[in-house]
């Protein structure tokens, strides 16, 4: 049966998203925060500079309006950037009747409160119960969901009913969805991959090879499990979608907004440069941020993401923090026996 929809956020994810739902026979609003950008998407439905060729499809309401776009819908799905996820939760909250599913497909954890984007959601929208509220994670950058290449991911809620839901909706031809009630695991692992993706691009940025990314993933992922773990995840949730599958994309593709500022990075190029001439948020640079906060808050040693932090907001020279991180103590590969701290 087709369901009413609200897609929040009208960047390359968020028509994406409208898109293969409208696709799937469903009801799309979507809605764009920016005037200037809702009249220029309303006049030539396209987005030329973010998804080159991609239409969004006749049947989707496009809006500047929040309640015309929440209004009757049964899911919200949020895919703005996530340090504004609270912004417009708050916005939405008093027009949210009780029963609305709420889907978040941001990839980060807010800087301050160090809460996921699930938590966020569940303490702003006064009408959604956390039984209502998922997460849509997993390798898939917009560019080739929006010309509908096979691409699956996982959706996850403490409730397995909600999961299967958001399977029936989003599922089609080129779309595989997953369950998880792992909501935990799910969502650091689609945040913190993006600090290692960082971590990619510098290394290219520097000329380093093969051998150095495929270390770099691995503990990455090590480092990422670890505080998963501290945290409540099952372990076996990063060697899924949403933690390894979505780590190696990150890290190698064309389209990672993350691999990219890393590769700048290592070039030579300074931070506030490198966003001042973006079109698009990289997520991994405020996670980096939160990510080296939890780090410190529950002591866990996550390495890479300290030296990434100390290279992009601390003027450290990339190669200095790769030779750091080549001389550290010398341990077991896997040392997370009783007694130890951690992968």
């Amino acid at each position: 049966m087709p369901e009413n929809i609200a897609v929040l956020g009208a960047g390359s994810w968020g028509i994406a998203s409208a898109n293969l739902l409208s696709g799937n026979g469903h009801n799309i609003r979507l809605w764009e925060f920016d005037p200037a950008e809702y009249e220029s998407l309303a006049r030539t439905r396209m987005l030329p500079r973010k998804l080159p060729g991609i239409k969004i499809e006749d049947r989707i309401l496009i809006t500047n309006h929040l309640e015309e776009a929440v209004r009757g819908a049964g899911f919200v799905v949020m895919v703005v950037p996530s340090q504004k996820v609270r912004q417009v939760c708050r916005a939405i909250s008093p027009f949210i009747k009780s029963g609305v599913r709420v889907v978040n497909l941001s990839k980060g954890i807010e800087m301050g409160t160090l809460a996921r984007m699930t938590e966020v959601i569940i303490e702003n929208v006064s009408m959604v119960e956390g039984e209502h509220v998922a997460t849509l994670s997993g390798p898939c950058h917009a560019e080739e969901v929006a010309r509908r290449m096979p691409t699956s991911v996982v959706a996850a809620s403490s409730g397995a009913g909600l999961a299967e839901e958001v399977q029936q909706i989003f599922s089609g031809q080129f779309f595989r969805v997953y369950r998880s009630t792992d909501i935990i695991g799910v969502e650091l692992g689609g945040a913190l991959k993006n600090i290692i993706a960082i971590a990619a691009g510098i290394l290219a940025g520097l000329g380093m090879g093969d051998n150095t990314l495929g270390a770099l993933m691995t503990r990455g992922q090590a480092e990422i499990t670890r505080m998963g773990v501290r945290l409540g995840a099952d372990p076996a949730t990063f060697a899924g979608l949403s933690g390894i599958g979505d780590l190696i994309t990150t890290c190698i593709s064309r389209h990672s907004r993350n691999r990219l500022v890393g590769e700048r990075i290592g070039r030579g190029e300074k931070l506030p440069a490198i966003l001042e001439s973006m079109t698009m948020v990289a997520e991994g640079v405020d996670t980096c941020r939160s990510g080296l906060a939890m780090a410190q808050k529950y002591g866990m040693e996550m390495p890479i993401t300290a030296e990434v932090h100390k290279v992009l907001f601390e003027d450290k020279n990339p190669s200095e923090a790769v030779a750091d991180l080549m001389r550290r103590t010398l341990k077991e590969e896997i040392w997370s026996r009783p007694g130890q701290k951690g992968i």
